[in-house]
């Protein structure tokens, strides 16, 4: 428990260290707004490349199409509310990747647990419902899964709405220090040094850290996701895309080369108390597109459930700005 509670307050004292950032951006007061909820939010599975892929789906899908790409620790229920709202006007879809959410969990010596192989996974989910058209939301582990997805097939891509998905190395927090570790060398007191970050305290410190208010943001969030990594191998499978990491790092300048020579049209909506992807990871994005529509939120590394309302409503203004 010592072991558990220093690691956390290690990570605490990186993160309390101000971004100095001064690009220019819209900062939002968030205001209490009145939500419309649109409770047809379907949820179901489908066999892709061998696996169940659990998902949830929303929406007439004759209309235009938003793929919502989730990080880690988390699932396709970091989108609920969007699914919820945005339902009314767009076809919303939330996979979960293999060994997340409510997908199946398959053995690491039968799946390569790469971000290469969920990139893979998803857009062979996405074929086979027929979605070759669409804008992706992308959060944390979304964000190197959305941008393979795009650099593959940049004609399928309508727009990006990018809440805390990083692609920059001036976005790596000082909350990365443990496992930059594990990238120069990977071995027992490297991978030790990580697990209290799979513990139910540092599960809810990722929540819960940099908001303004506790009790805005749904404890199911970091329980469930505790259940999740309480299965056997579940350790050792995120050590591995820890691991796996460096190799979106080393992808970075592809990515970046994408959106200059693309320029989709990007909504960013960041929580700027975010330890592991500072506000400076979004400031980024401004060197390599010009149609961007920028705005920074006093939240943390889930600003959904914080400011949801708040950027849904951003989300609505600007998918009907740009897309059909």
């Amino acid at each position: 428990m010592k072991n558990i509670i220093y690691a956390i307050s290690i990570l605490l004292l990186f993160a309390s260290r101000k971004d100095n950032t001064s690009a220019q951006t819209n900062r939002v007061e968030t205001k209490t707004e009145t939500s419309i909820q649109h409770e047809n939010v379907a949820y179901k599975s489908i066999e892709v490349n061998g696996m169940n892929i659990a998902y949830r789906e929303a929406g007439n899908p004759e209309n235009p199409s938003i793929v919502l790409l989730h990080g880690f620790p988390a699932s396709s229920h970091q989108y609920r509310k969007v699914l919820n709202q945005l339902s009314n006007e767009y076809h919303l879809i939330a996979p979960d990747y293999p060994g997340f959410g409510n997908s199946d969990f398959p053995d690491s010596k039968t799946f390569e647990y790469t971000f290469d192989n969920l990139a893979t996974t998803i857009n062979a989910f996405l074929e086979k419902k027929n979605i070759n058209n669409y804008a992706i939301m992308i959060q944390d582990y979304g964000a190197p899964i959305g941008f393979r997805l795009a650099t593959a097939n940049p004609e399928r891509i309508t727009a990006i709405i990018n809440q805390n998905g990083n692609a920059y190395e001036a976005g790596l927090g000082d909350a990365w220090q443990g496992i930059r570790a594990l990238w120069k060398d990977r071995n027992e007191t490297t991978e030790t040094a990580l697990l209290p970050a799979f513990s139910l305290e540092g599960l809810k410190w990722q929540y819960t850290h940099g908001v303004r208010n506790i009790e805005t943001v749904n404890p199911d969030n970091w329980n469930l996701d505790y259940l999740r990594l309480s299965r056997p191998d579940a350790h050792a499978v995120n050590l591995d895309l820890f691991y796996d990491y460096q190799n979106n790092v080393k992808l970075y300048p592809k990515w970046q080369q994408y959106l200059r020579d693309n320029q989709p049209p990007l909504l960013i909506v960041w929580g700027k108390n975010d330890a592991f992807f500072p506000e400076s990871g979004a400031a980024a994005f401004k060197k390599d597109v010009t149609n961007i529509d920028y705005n920074i939120y006093d939240t943390g590394h889930f600003a959904l459930e914080e400011d949801g309302d708040a950027i849904i409503k951003k989300m609505r203004s600007f998918m009907r700005k740009h897309t059909k």
